[in-house]
């Protein structure tokens, strides 16, 4: 069983729907949890949880708020002496067709999402650092990874905690912070005009917890992209092919086009390890040689 006692972990988002049920479980299973989010929400479910006999605090404010989080976590740290784990969880939705969407709309969706997720892995990444022990977990999604019709600016942001995760996993490595995404499906009130009850009843947010678990565990792998949802668990990879080599010609983009099948065809695809690996993979097909072989 996974043991989180004497771990403190924030949970952003918290007071309902995925963030609640991740600061529940976490509490379950021995953290202390500071529930992060606007309004009376979070102090219902701080209750909740020392209810059961966990502890827990209650932070409210906006994850958007730079200087709130700071002191969220400087009050964390006081309280509580570390940081363990950080669940960034905390969203909004301002969904429209691309067309029809106001710019102010996308940038508040980017700045809760993707700002707020950087404002407070910022303030937690250096108390991880020193102690050498770290959990990160950003909620990503479908959208972003596979888009969605009227998200543009959900997507976005989504996709930008992908690359976000990617870059910080090989910069916390050393230091044993382990960061990764959880893409989660659970009902919410969009899907209510979409799905039956039945289907919706088996997307309960409290399936998609216990793969946050198992991230913020200290057997957590890192880099991973969980997807999660009724009971389901499944890992996305963003691939690169093994492609084609055209080189310097006059009609490279005609030639590329009359060759597409080629250039995508998903044999031996492989993960990069890092993003200059693409470089090495064309320098490679130029004809150069790198030591250790192309990442796979």
């Amino acid at each position: 069983m996974i043991d989180l006692t004497g771990r403190v972990a924030i949970v952003t988002g918290a007071g309902g729907g995925l963030g609640r049920a991740h600061a529940l479980l976490l509490a379950k299973h021995g953290a202390r949890v500071v529930v992060n989010d606007l309004g009376d929400a979070a102090l219902a479910v701080t209750k909740e949880i020392i209810d059961s006999g966990g502890q827990a605090r209650a932070s409210m404010g906006s994850v958007t708020d730079n200087d709130f989080v700071q002191a969220m976590v400087n009050d964390t740290l006081d309280a509580w002496g570390s940081v363990d784990i950080l669940v960034n969880n905390a969203g909004i939705l301002r969904d429209k067709s691309f067309a029809k969407m106001e710019l102010d709309d996308f940038r508040l969706v980017v700045e809760v999402h993707l700002m707020g997720a950087a404002n407070c892995t910022k303030a937690v990444w250096e108390p991880m650092r020193k102690q050498g022990y770290g959990r990160i977990v950003m909620t990503t999604s479908s959208s972003g990874l596979y888009g969605n019709f009227g998200q543009a600016n959900y997507a976005a942001a989504k996709m930008g905690l992908v690359g976000f995760m990617q870059t910080l996993a090989i910069e916390g490595e050393k230091y044993g912070i382990r960061v990764n995404c959880i893409a989660p499906t659970a009902a919410t009130r969009m899907m209510e005009d979409i799905l039956p009850q039945e289907q919706l009843s088996l997307l309960r947010p409290e399936l998609v917890s216990p793969a946050v678990l198992a991230l913020v565990s200290e057997q957590a792998p890192t880099r991973a992209i969980v997807c999660a949802g009724a009971g389901g668990f499944e890992l996305a990879h963003i691939t690169l092919t093994q492609g084609i080599h055209i080189g310097d010609k006059a009609d490279c983009a005609e030639t590329l086009l009359a060759r597409w099948a080629e250039m995508v065809n998903r044999h031996d695809d492989f993960v990069p390890a890092q993003g200059f690996d693409q470089s090495k993979h064309e320098l490679r097909k130029s004809g150069f040689e790198f030591p250790g072989g192309t990442a796979a």
